[in-house]
């Protein structure tokens, strides 16, 4: 229960004030709740303000401006929050298609079926494994610049029948 002594208005007037707040709200926002929380809201606002209010000026106006200045604040820092991560994929439209990777990966696998073995090997070696030139060279048991050149060749015959 209110004292009027001690805020200035009654709870009688706040009562009487009430649909029109609830029609104010309706401005802002169009769900139920929504307005339901923003008329809360500002009474809650306006109770705990009421020292600030002077008896005999309009309540009404006072409560609009209170509610006016609530839902300003609140959109402004609604329009500054960043809903999610930044790594939060809801923001994507779209994203890329896997087929296309995934026919060009048999492309690509049907292309090197058809090098010749010693190229298929240095592509398998290093190319696909990461292998060290120096390393796929004792694996094959000839000289680095062999095995440089072989992939140079692969890469450039694979180049070339993937356009």
């Amino acid at each position: 229960m209110l004292d009027d002594r001690a805020t200035g208005f009654t709870e009688a007037e706040l009562m009487a004030i009430l649909p029109a707040l609830q029609q104010f709200a309706r401005r802002f926002h169009r769900g139920a709740s929504d307005v339901d929380d923003l008329v809360q809201e500002t009474l809650t606002k306006a109770i705990g303000s009421s020292h600030r209010f002077q008896r005999g000026s309009n309540l009404r106006s006072w409560l609009f401006t209170i509610m006016r200045n609530t839902f300003c604040t609140k959109y402004k820092l609604s329009r500054r929050e960043q809903v999610g991560g930044l790594d939060d994929c809801a923001g994507e439209v779209w994203s890329p298609p896997t087929q296309d990777l995934e026919l060009r990966a048999h492309e690509l696998e049907r292309a090197i079926d058809t090098l010749p073995r010693d190229f298929r090997l240095v592509v398998d070696l290093v190319l696909i494994q990461g292998m060290s030139y120096e390393l796929a060279a004792e694996r094959c048991d000839v000289p680095v610049g062999t095995i440089k050149s072989r992939v140079s060749r692969a890469r450039a015959r694979l180049a070339g029948m993937l356009g």
